[in-house]
């Protein structure tokens, strides 16, 4: 339980360090290979990469994530303060319960907002794109869907053979 608490600020976090990264290397990744990245922002965030962004794209892109970042950093300390406070107290007690039903509210009003702000931050970079790049955006984010969907096909069959 610890973990799914904790895992959604460890992997945005990564998600924004990484997305903003990666927003500034236009070529391949380490190994040579655009392999399978899982995190937050999805299609979009991961293909920045590909759009040939220009030095000030890539800066202001850097600038909205860091600002995003600043924005959840709050919410996601107050979650660890409760997570402290549920693991501080004697399971059981009224304490216990107190501190689980706050961290879990906690935990509701982080997910909301890291939504939120997502949406927010994907609508951002949205807007700084040229027309040439919006449209190459939805065609390498088509690509990802097909790929996505043949992946889930292939462990679907996978699945029902054992």
């Amino acid at each position: 339980m610890r973990k799914l608490i904790f895992l959604p600020a460890v992997v945005l976090a990564a998600a924004m360090l990484s997305t903003a990264v990666s927003a500034q290397d236009q070529g391949p990744g380490p190994g040579g290979h655009h392999g399978w990245h899982h995190h937050r922002g999805g299609a979009m965030m991961h293909e920045l990469k590909e759009l040939n962004l220009s030095d000030a794209q890539k800066a202001s892109v850097k600038a909205l994530f860091k600002t995003s970042h600043q924005q959840l950093k709050p919410q996601f300390q107050a979650l660890m303060t409760q997570r402290q406070a549920l693991n501080a107290a004697t399971p059981g007690s009224p304490a216990f319960q107190n501190a689980a039903t706050s961290l879990a509210q906690a935990a509701s009003s982080a997910a909301s907002a890291r939504v939120q702000e997502e949406a927010t931050l994907r609508t951002q970079i949205y807007g700084l794109l040229t027309d040439a790049q919006k449209s190459q955006l939805a065609t390498l984010q088509a690509q990802h869907q097909a790929k996505v969907a043949a992946w889930q096909a292939k462990h679907a069959q996978a699945q029902s053979a054992n």
